[in-house]
């Protein structure tokens, strides 16, 4: 914690032009109580004092935010799943887009769309498959 009066030779905390990160700093000169020049405890760099940042999040990637929307979808349609009318899956049969599927390992899903002659795409709990049909 710093006091309210900053001199020379206090210790303060402060973004490294060289380090690129939020270390402590001994303030060198100061301009009334605003420190100017400061010296990195690190790599000993002397320059302009310019004050820590802040701490960013990372940012979530495409993947998971794809994840998470499907997720929601999911959630969402569950409400009007009736998985009595599910057929069971098989890659011989043809399948049109929003019908109930049983699969025996990703289990209840539908039918989001028809790619090509033998492929459709398909929502599970645990994300989008891509399915082989007729």
């Amino acid at each position: 914690m710093q006091s309210s009066k900053l001199s020379t030779g206090d210790s303060i905390e402060a973004r490294c032009t060289k380090c690129r990160k939020n270390n402590s700093h001994l303030i060198i000169t100061t301009s009334g109580t605003v420190p100017t020049i400061v010296q990195c405890t690190i790599c000993n760099r002397q320059h302009k004092y310019r004050p820590p940042s802040a701490i960013k999040k990372p940012a979530k990637s495409r993947e998971v935010q794809l994840k998470e929307a499907e997720h929601q979808e999911w959630v969402s349609m569950q409400k009007t799943i009736n998985s009595t009318k599910a057929s069971a899956y098989s890659m011989t049969d043809s399948y049109k887009v929003k019908t109930f599927i049983n699969h025996p390992i990703f289990g209840l899903g539908q039918v989001q769309r028809v790619i090509g002659a033998q492929k459709m795409e398909v929502l599970f709990e645990d994300g989008r498959k891509t399915m082989r049909c007729k």
